[in-house]
């Protein structure tokens, strides 16, 4: 038997099995987030019919949990978020279109954490076309993905086909959060950008889907002299490639000249005769929204300009009452040789770790 074709084949069948338990897998889920509904519609009805109040949720569970021995899912808290489920979702069609696909804990988590109807359904969607895991659902919420998606600004409805303009300014963001990078509001360029290596993955999460890293300080030679990109991506859908700039300051009217000019010369020197025009994007950390406006009307290549925030600010009025980096040092000292409190600050802060 030959070995190289007999592990083709073991492969190939182990592929078929993988595929065949995924298909099961969601089928299942499809089913349990459907029936979840359905007992949640139920109660709600009988509850609006007979003035039921909520003792009947406990009764439930009891005789649900003593009937269906070998099924989960049956406590009071459970079929609370039942309830609140078909409350959330009236509409059926939404339902099995829409939410049966995505898993009953993404679902809860929707129910907790997002309170408008049509933002909760924009993040249903993007679970099903991006894979989140529950972890990242959680992150995405947290970091106010809906409201930032495709608020960057940029020329790209004048500079590239009309769909694939849809695509990439649905794509980009505005403000881009770096706070994971754990660095200071005076960070510059460079150390930005070592950061981001770093935590690659971490930015590939908040940069978004369908990135791929292409490399760091990508060389370009042009009539002779070097050039280098901050960094470099490819986007699967857009199949392109993207340059991305890092501007520690304001952005200013001459980042999308330079700009404009890595796309001249990665769309000449460096893109495939399938790809499509390359994008630029400029992270700063502050901007003028008409300044931007002037710079990209001049741009001949597509630019998408957007700002970046390293660390949330204290609000000005809890910072004078904290005290200084220097305080606390001191102060943990003074804990170790047996004396307490720090000076300068509205209280104590309690240092013991409890």
């Amino acid at each position: 038997m030959n070995s190289a074709k007999y592990s083709t084949l073991l492969d190939s069948i182990k592929a078929h099995i993988r595929a065949a338990r995924l298909r099961a897998a969601v089928a299942v889920n499809t089913e349990v987030v459907l029936l979840y509904w359905h007992v949640g519609r139920e109660i709600l009805k009988r509850q609006g019919e007979q003035g039921w109040g909520t003792k009947v949720v406990d009764r439930l569970s009891h005789d649900l949990t003593l009937e269906y021995t070998d099924m989960r899912g049956w406590s009071p808290r459970n079929l609370n978020y039942m309830l609140a489920f078909s409350r959330t979702w009236p509409e059926e069609s939404i339902v099995k279109r829409v939410v049966s696909q995505i898993p009953w804990g993404h679902n809860i988590e929707l129910l907790g954490r997002v309170k408008k109807s049509e933002e909760r359904e924009w993040y249903a969607r993007e679970i099903i076309a991006h894979g989140w895991s529950r972890p990242v659902l959680v992150h995405q919420i947290e970091s106010g993905l809906y409201e930032r998606q495709g608020k960057a600004l940029t020329n790209f409805a004048r500079t590239l086909p009309p769909q694939q303009s849809d695509l990439a300014k649905a794509i980009l963001k505005d403000p881009y959060d770096l706070e994971f990078l754990g660095l200071g509001g005076d960070a510059d360029e460079r150390v930005i950008e070592s950061g981001i290596i770093e935590r690659l993955r971490d930015f590939l999460l908040e940069f978004g889907a369908g990135f791929a890293f292409v490399g760091r300080q990508a060389r370009l030679v042009v009539g002779g002299e070097e050039f280098f990109m901050d960094l470099l991506f490819y986007h699967y859908r857009l199949r392109c490639f993207v340059v991305l700039e890092l501007k520690a300051g304001a952005f200013k009217p001459e980042h999308a000249g330079k700009m404009n000019f890595y796309l001249e010369a990665i769309d000449d020197l460096k893109r495939h005769p399938e790809d499509r025009p390359s994008i630029g994007m400029i992270l700063c950390r502050s901007k003028n929204k008409v300044v931007v406006e002037y710079s990209l009307r001049a741009a001949g290549k597509p630019i998408g300009v957007a700002s970046y925030t390293l660390a949330k600010e204290l609000p000005k009025d809890l910072k004078g009452a904290l005290p200084a980096p220097e305080e606390l040092e001191k102060a943990l000292r003074d804990k170790e040789s047996g004396a307490t409190g720090v000076r300068g600050g509205s209280a104590d802060p309690d240092l013991s770790g409890d």
